[in-house]
């Protein structure tokens, strides 16, 4: 739709009514403009297309691999959209991630939660909501400059001003982008997940992310205590999902299965075999077991046959069944093949360090079944990634002979080892990571979980100490304003940010000259002007 397009449509729809005379079809068409997604549907529609063509992207040439950082707020999306537009020119390539973790920590009424699924589980597609809420604010915000621009240069008689601002209005890039949402482990049985995935699209979810643990027992990815679910009830969940997303019309929606099998050692139950080799005698097979001699077979004894052989799993006091030590990794290369063959378009490998070749390594097995299986990947704050990459360098080096006495592998984290040549180059192996990991290990999309709960710490915490000490208001002004006008952050205009303009041009729509508006001389906003 064109801007003239959208004045033409309006002006033949307000002359066939009768005491319409008072609305202008130019004003109809920029509220259209200014809001083009009219539901969740419409965007999740939208976005999922947007998402489809940039995994094909990626499957003709890794270097378009995607990325996005996790929001724990509608506000913090909007921002990290206009700062890309901003630096970028572009959103394409580039998403938001709604992380489970950050809603149980930041959102829940109970307070700050663990990562463990006890937070209200509407809060999550609440926030898929209030995000794209603000996004569709940051549209309404840009294109109410771009026509305010407009009719400038319209008074000024300013023919080429005029022409390249309405070829900008019709060439509008959205900041409306696809979301990766964290379903966690379904916050209870498939019809629980399916119900719940309804909301999440409804919402704009594009792209629903589940993982394989238990729902009762859900763990954050990176804590101890992890356990994961037999392949049969996992798979019920991802139908149930697509399910949802073709129930509502997106029959693009993309489904994220996430293992963390490597990390999680215990099984809640021991899965139902139909048939030798199949999927849960597979999934049984990892199964840390003793021989039993019949003789001993006790009371309550939970017994299992493996290759004509009596074995008795290892049952804890908490009636779960732990796995036998080192087959975490072939147990996510059975995660993977499995949610692929049975529905899931991306995988998600949640693992303990960033490392590609562990990653390369468990995709490149992955592949030799499914040749285009392609990851989301954790980019995760609970790593510790300037020492995970200190140590890989100091271990390659080491291994290739290098001398490496001049270090101390016990102590790497020091400051003394930033301007160092290790320092350095394990600096350079974080900055390439991204880039790297696409080519190597299959990895579609990187996003951050956590990264703005970091940056409002370490934000919050600067600021308190200069403006409680010594610095007073100059803390403030130095360090946040001063910067704000210099880098040209548009939140310097907050009351402009927050829809000012927006709603004094709804008012010259509405009133007319008799619009009492609050941009005018008066508006403290204008010393910003400069």
């Amino acid at each position: 739709m064109t801007y003239h397009s959208e004045i033409a449509k309006a002006d033949d729809l307000i002359g066939g009514q009768t005491g319409w005379d008072g609305i202008a079809p130019e004003s109809v068409a920029r509220m259209r403009l200014q809001n083009r997604f009219n539901t969740g549907l419409d965007i999740a529609r939208y976005t999922a297309k947007i998402m489809r063509a940039d995994m094909a992207a990626y499957d003709a040439d890794p270097a378009a691999y995607t990325q996005s950082l996790g929001c724990w707020h509608g506000f913090i999306g909007q921002q990290k959209m206009i700062s890309i537009k901003k630096h970028f020119g572009s959103t394409k390539g580039r998403y938001l991630y709604l992380s489970g973790w950050m809603v149980a920590a930041l959102r829940s009424e109970f307070g700050p939660l663990p990562d463990q699924s006890m937070h209200e589980k509407t809060s999550v597609p609440a926030l898929i909501e209030e995000l794209y809420t603000f996004l569709k604010q940051a549209d309404a915000r840009e294109l109410g400059m771009l026509f305010r621009d407009l009719d400038a240069a319209k008074a000024a008689k300013d023919a080429v001003n005029t022409h390249r601002l309405l070829h900008k209005i019709d060439d509008y890039e959205t900041h409306v982008v696809p979301i990766i949402a964290d379903i966690d482990a379904g916050f209870g049985n498939a019809e629980a997940t399916y119900l719940l995935a309804k909301k999440f699209i409804e919402a704009g979810a594009c792209c629903i992310q589940i993982e394989n643990q238990v729902s009762d027992e859900k763990q954050c990815g990176h804590q101890d205590g992890k356990v994961t679910v037999p392949h049969e009830d996992f798979l019920a969940k991802i139908r149930a999902v697509r399910y949802a997303f073709l129930e509502l019309g997106v029959d693009d929606g993309i489904i994220v299965a996430r293992t963390d099998s490597l990390g999680a050692g215990l099984t809640k139950q021991i899965a139902y075999v139909r048939e030798a080799g199949d999927i849960a005698d597979q999934y049984n097979s990892f199964l840390d077991c003793d021989p039993v001699d019949p003789a001993t077979i006790g009371h309550g004894d939970v017994l299992i046959t493996r290759d004509g052989q009596l074995l008795r799993p290892k049952r804890l006091p908490s009636n779960l069944y732990q796995f036998r030590p080192g087959t975490g990794e072939d147990r996510c290369v059975l995660d993977c093949i499995t949610a692929l063959q049975n529905g899931a378009d991306l995988l998600w490998i949640e693992t303990e360090k960033p490392h590609i070749g562990q990653i390369g390594g468990m995709v490149s097995r992955i592949r030799e079944v499914i040749p285009n299986a392609k990851l989301v990947y954790n980019n995760s704050p609970s790593f510790n990634w300037t020492l995970n990459f200190r140590q890989q360098v100091y271990d390659a080096w080491a291994q290739d002979g290098r001398d490496v006495t001049a270090y101390d592998r016990a102590r790497l984290m020091s400051i003394d080892y930033d301007d160092t040549e290790l320092g350095r180059e394990a600096d350079e192996r974080i900055r390439t990571f991204q880039r790297d990991a696409a080519r190597e290990a299959g990895i579609f999309h990187h996003l951050i979980t956590l990264p703005t709960y970091h940056t409002a710490a370490l934000s919050t915490d600067n600021l308190a100490k200069r403006y409680f000490g010594e610095e007073g208001m100059l803390g403030y002004v130095k360090q946040v304003q001063r910067e704000e006008i210099r880098q040209g952050i548009a939140c310097v205009k907050h009351q402009n940010m927050a829809g000012s303009d927006i709603g004094d041009d709804h008012k010259d729509y509405f009133a007319g000259e008799a619009a009492l508006k609050a941009g005018g001389a008066h508006n403290t906003m204008n010393q910003f002007a400069a």
